[in-house]
């Protein structure tokens, strides 16, 4: 693998391991779940509805008070401050208070000594409920005027004149996906002196935690402090679905004056919180005889569940990516966010545009099927380029490194002699069929929502010259604290063990933004740099003015030197001290040059693009659908890689995770509107045999243009989307299996039952 150099970094080694990989493998690394409890800790557990929509009409507890170990039992009328907890629109009740929305709706808490004798007080309730018949599906919505938001559309360029030469309409009913995180949601809050309260918490988002547990309260946000040292992964499904678990926690800890643990089961976390939104997409596209888009509309209709949650921005994502990284002259985007009465949907990573961009891609697929283009030399002839730079939603494209990436991909994987050996294979074949796609990624970096473009940090050294930092992004296995880590040794030239990452906390570094939109480096990276540029301006002066040192101070190799002097960081440091420098800074960022007019759809919403391309090649059994990851080859563009090591990883990782999304991960739901894939049995996540027998991860080696920490680019949600070659690839095996008469249809995810249709449909229009 070509790992991007890192040659300037000067912490002891380019790409250092995670910082908590030890404690990974060997189990020592504390979760919540593991924090040692204080005595007389009390456990919780919700009781909840199974009907998803009616009117609670009566609720009998008295079993459920009267059970062993339970000592405390809340309801909506018990909380003294908001009912409601929706993220940034009302609609999300920590507790149902009449009306029911969806099935698993929690409508009491038990508090009680265990958490089996919580668990087994829960379901002593009596609960009637006068129940309706439940929508599941978006065409109902749409059919019912039922959104949680209003619809946008965003329209730009003018239609040209004529009739173009070739045209395509379709639709894709693109499913959801779990989380899955390894550790479910889960907290644990903590009375302490003075009426305040400790709060840990399984979350991405702190400090929306902090305001919500005050709101719930009625009290004020310092009375309250949020902690996170780690998380067992988020991908999103932490940013907004972690607090209602903190706040009934903290509830349950302020009325009864001790340490209460909530920690969601597995079934239930996944009954009880948000996936990634299903989208039903549709589009018309069409192209001139040389294949250039003429125009595209396409509409986009997210399942947003039962309440706004985060739908706003991911259907905006949706939106925003429905060109990925194509020039539309003339473009009609419309985003939909329908009501349904299931959970709500929330951020999964990608945001939205994962869905946005499988749409377009399916799109460019039939173009090429209809026009008889090559599928690859019509997504490369409708790049953005200098003169097509433009976007449906106004930003102009300043980079175009995609003609380049996906030239270099087509080359190293030998793409167009295996096309035309899988061909040759598929002529040869009746029953097995190999399919192959290239396909890129242009992603936006940045917050849709501006004002989130913003993070703060705290850099204390101490008179030992060892350092600590802290920042407000989270960690949840992605490498954030390593990448920070390496920030603070870079700017003082010392080895990573002389500097320490302290827990999230809110009382450390306020005000925080959540840990999403592939931006933890970048914000909470830069602040730490401004951070230690305040340290090092009193340096300098501190070292004229004092020591008398003459010239601009250089820090390496564990010494602080001005070319004729030298001394120890640490002595350094504690002579500092020793004259009254201030030791400890408090850095913030916020990202240059944002703008975005939602309604209008116009702006510059995004800081840079991340970009990338990935080549798979499929096996599939048209007899039983069947199919394997024969050969991966990707090339993505990390800018100047913070940590090599780690972007690799989060390559590899985001893959598997999309590829599990649109293969395996089928989200169910029966007539009733419950959840059915409520567990592993019954839902398929990626294994260690569903990675590629053949993989090969490259980083493109291009600095970013813009500003960001050492000109690195974010990994975290762009790599996802490579996983849709996957998706384009077994689309061609079934075509394939008709000898090319057609392109036939393929649901999302593509499971074998699905592979085994499509190829069917593709065999009967060859008939």
């Amino acid at each position: 693998m070509n790992r991007t150099s890192a040659s300037d970094l000067q912490a002891a080694e380019a790409a250092p391991v995670h910082e908590s990989a030890i404690g990974h493998v060997t189990g020592t690394a504390p979760y919540i779940d593991d924090l040692p409890l204080p005595a007389g800790a009390l456990h919780l557990a919700t009781g909840y509805v199974h009907e998803a929509a009616g009117q609670l009409r009566q609720l009998d507890l008295a079993a459920v008070r009267a059970a062993p170990g339970v000592v405390d039992v809340i309801t909506a009328a018990d909380v003294p401050g908001q009912l409601d907890v929706g993220a940034i629109y009302p609609g999300d009740l920590l507790l149902a208070d009449g009306a029911v929305t969806y099935a698993a709706q929690p409508i009491f808490a038990v508090l009680a000594t265990s958490l089996r004798a919580a668990q087994r007080a829960a379901r002593l309730a009596t609960i009637t409920v006068d129940a309706d018949a439940p929508n599941v599906t978006t065409a109902a919505a749409r059919a019912a005027d039922d959104f949680v938001l209003p619809t946008r559309h965003w329209t730009r360029g003018e239609l040209p004149a004529g009739a173009p030469a070739y045209e395509i309409s379709g639709e894709l009913a693109i499913g959801g996906q779990e989380h899955f995180y390894l550790e479910s949601q889960a907290a644990l809050a903590v009375p302490e002196d003075t009426d305040q309260l400790r709060v840990h918490s399984s979350t991405q988002h702190p400090d929306e935690v902090q305001h919500l547990v005050a709101a719930v309260l009625g009290i004020a946000m310092h009375k309250v402090r949020v902690v996170c040292r780690r998380m067992g992964g988020g991908f999103g499904g932490k940013e907004s679905q972690a607090a209602p678990l903190a706040c009934l926690a903290a509830l349950a800890a302020v009325r009864t004056g001790r340490a209460v643990s909530y920690r969601m089961p597995r079934q239930d976390d996944m009954i009880q919180t948000g996936k990634r939104h299903a989208f039903d997409a549709s589009y018309r596209l069409s192209c001139d005889a040389q294949g250039l888009i003429r125009s595209a509309v396409i509409e986009l209709a997210g399942q947003c569940g039962h309440s706004p949650d985060l739908s706003e921005g991911v259907v905006d994502r949706a939106m925003f990516h429905a060109c990925n990284a194509y020039y539309l002259p003339h473009a009609r985007i419309s985003g939909y966010r329908c009501r349904t009465n299931t959970v709500s949907a929330t951020a999964f990573r990608g945001f939205g545009g994962p869905q946005g961009m499988l749409a377009i891609e399916s799109a460019m697929d039939e173009l090429a099927f209809a026009s008889g283009i090559d599928p690859l030399t019509l997504r490369q002839r409708n790049l953005f380029a200098p003169g097509r730079d433009h976007t449906p939603y106004g930003q102009q494209i300043d980079q175009f490194l995609l003609g380049d990436l996906l030239a270099s991909l087509e080359g190293r994987c030998d793409y167009r002699a295996r096309q035309a050996q899988a061909r040759r294979f598929n002529a040869e074949n009746t029953v097995f069929k190999r399919g192959l796609a290239l396909t890129p990624v242009q992603f936006g970096i940045s917050f849709t929502a501006t004002h989130l473009n913003q993070a703060g940090a705290l850099v204390n050294v101490y008179t030992d010259g060892s350092i600590e930092v802290n920042h407000a992004g989270t960690e949840m296995g992605q490498g954030l604290f390593t990448k920070m880590q390496q920030v603070a040794a870079r700017a003082f030239g010392l080895p990573l063990a002389q500097v320490q990452l302290g827990a999230t906390q809110t009382d450390k570094v306020p005000n925080g933004s959540p840990t999403a939109a592939s931006s933890g480096s970048d914000l909470n990276g830069m602040a730490i740099a401004n951070a230690c540029e305040q340290l090092q301006a009193r340096f300098a002066d501190f070292a004229r003015d004092t020591l008398e040192w003459q010239g601009p101070l250089r820090y390496e190799d564990g010494q602080v030197s001005d070319g004729t002097h030298s001394l120890s960081f640490a002595e350094f440091a504690r002579a500092a001290y020793m004259a009254r420098v201030s030791l400890s800074a408090a850095g913030f960022y916020r990202t240059p040059d944002i703008h975005f007019d939602k309604e209008r759809g116009d702006g510059h919403p995004f800081f840079y693009y991340a970009h990338g391309a990935a080549a798979t090649e499929v096996l599939i059994d048209t007899l039983t659908g069947e199919y394997r990851l024969l050969r991966v080859d990707i090339l993505h563009d990390a800018g100047e890689s913070l940590n090599p090591a780690v972007d690799l990883g989060q390559i590899e990782g985001g893959f598997v995770q999309g590829a599990g999304w649109l293969t395996t991960e089928e989200l169910t739901w029966n007539d009733a509107g419950q959840i059915t894939s409520n567990g592993p049995a019954n839902y398929k996540i990626p294994t260690a045999h569903d990675v590629p027998a053949q993989w090969r991860v490259e980083l493109y080696d291009a600095p970013n243009p813009q500003q960001t920490i050492y000109r690195s680019k974010a990994t975290g949600e762009p790599p996802l989307m490579l996983a849709i070659s996957v998706w384009c690839a077994l689309r061609d095996a079934c075509a394939a299996a008709g000898e090319y008469a057609c392109l036939p249809s393929l649901a999302v995810p593509a499971t074998p039952e699905a592979v085994f249709r499509a190829a069917q449909e593709a065999r009967g229009a060859q008939d």
